[in-house]
């Protein structure tokens, strides 16, 4: 039976808190185009992505049209690239980026996921090759997102991967240098990267992923801001009893959507990512959420606790309403897409160590966070080994997700546009630690990855 009292307060999150579906993200596995003729896998590809999501755009939009729920994003994410085309030179990937990016353009999606390779233990001469030539793809494509993944728990961290994706990533931050070297912004390097995340720039679809499924990633920052502040000063259960309760509401919405978008388009339903994902849009800030819990400014002596609990009551809220909670699930924290974030940057509060700290108990990691353009490979690599190592140690998921920004230093700002918004600059240690990135070979796994 409905409950009027539900649906109204549904419409009122949408129309005044930002309740959005982020994105419906088809998944299409690639494993049957393999070929060993290039220009015969790159037609194969076309034709099975485009074939798979002809419908996505037009049912996204029928969706909208139906409950009054807006589809922010319409996204695909396929199999890692660097599996489908093991046999190809740096050159033959920059290719298949092209035919990635000309399937996303003909098909009207925002972003199409998986150029990407798994090195966490070794590159096979794929990987190797994709990775090298993900500057030139990504600078030659606007819709193509890469993702690496150099660690597991199981595994340890590759850090020869990782001192690779430093320069990777100073490579690509120079080759788009006249847009604020936004490359970068769609290159993120993971540990235990998940097979089910519809959000990009990390977006892949998982070996063990059927042939066509859809992910749907919700966000509702404001809407979980609004009933924190109208809890008022609660103690600490109620204060997470209120967001559960949130959580359940905007779970159920992104269900709805997600079993629908795949009825319609004759695929399997996978997970709901319930991530509260902000925009700069104001009243859609995840520091906001932080900062109605009693914080004066994000980034300050308590934020990462405030984080904790956020981050948890979020998942509970989330799997009480659907059985097929998956992706990243919790609390986005980045830098440019947050407005409260982007302030708090701006007058030194939050720094990229606090940054760090707050991911060890949030869903990814450091996630588009603008640096001087002059900063050192070696300190890029730095950086993500510390996040990785978050990541490995902790048996989750974490991410980088660095924009050098070539020309420009602290005190100046990035702009990015649209949902990736803009970013100050952030100061870094200047001390190097290259000698140490040098060592090069594997961290191990942590000895509670033992568990066989």
């Amino acid at each position: 039976m409905l409950n009027t009292q539900d649906i109204l307060e549904t419409i009122r999150m949408i129309r005044e808190e930002n309740l959005d579906i982020r994105t419906v993200t088809m998944g299409i596995s690639l494993f049957d185009c393999i070929s060993d003729d290039p220009s015969r896998l790159e037609q194969k590809i076309y034709d099975k992505i485009t074939s798979s999501a002809k419908e996505l755009v037009s049912v996204c939009e029928d969706l909208e049209r139906t409950y009054g729920i807006p589809i922010v994003n319409k996204r695909i994410s396929v199999t890692p690239i660097s599996y489908v085309g093991a046999g190809l030179s740096p050159d033959g990937f920059v290719r298949l980026a092209k035919t990635l990016e000309r399937a996303a353009v003909e098909l009207g999606v925002n972003f199409i996921g998986g150029y990407s390779a798994h090195v966490q233990k070794g590159a096979i001469l794929g990987a190797k090759n994709l990775i090298e030539s993900i500057p030139e793809a990504l600078t030659e494509t606007t819709r193509v997102c890469s993702s690496v993944n150099v660690a597991t728990t199981k595994a340890g961290i590759n850090m020869d991967a990782v001192k690779r994706m430093g320069e990777i990533i100073k490579e690509t931050a120079y080759l788009t240098r006249d847009k604020d070297s936004i490359g970068c912004a769609k290159l993120v390097v993971f540990s235990n990267i998940p097979e089910d995340n519809p959000f990009m720039a990390g977006a892949v679809h998982g070996i063990g992923e059927p042939d066509r499924v859809i992910n749907v990633g919700v966000s509702g920052p404001g809407v979980v801001a609004v009933a924190i502040k109208e809890a008022g000063q609660c103690d600490f259960s109620a204060l997470a009893d209120t967001i559960k309760k949130v959580a359940f509401k905007i779970t159920r919405v992104g269900q709805l959507i997600a079993a629908e978008a795949a009825r319609r388009l004759g695929v399997p339903y996978g997970i709901v990512d319930l991530s509260l994902a902000p925009t700069p849009a104001a009243g859609d800030s995840v520091a906001e959420i932080l900062e109605n819990m009693g914080l004066e400014r994000c980034g300050t002596h308590g934020t990462t606790a405030a984080l904790a609990l956020l981050n948890d009551a979020v998942k509970k809220g989330g799997v009480m309403a659907s059985s097929h909670v998956g992706g990243l699930s919790g609390a986005f924290i980045p830098v440019s897409e947050d407005r409260g974030m982007i302030e708090a940057a701006e007058i030194g509060t939050l720094t990229l160590e606090k940054l760090e700290a707050m991911t060890a108990v949030c869903s990814v990691g450091l996630d588009m966070i603008a640096i001087p353009g002059d900063t050192p490979a070696s300190t890029i690599s730095g950086i993500i080994a510390d996040e990785i190592s978050i990541g490995v140690v902790n048996n989750k998921t974490t991410a980088v997700r660095v924009i050098p920004v070539w020309g420009k230093n602290v005190g100046e700002s990035a702009e990015f546009g649209g949902l990736l918004g803009y970013a100050p600059i952030m100061p870094l240690k200047k001390e190097s630690c290259q000698t140490f990135i040098d060592r090069g070979g594997r961290i191990p796994a942590p000895i509670h990855s033992l568990k066989n």
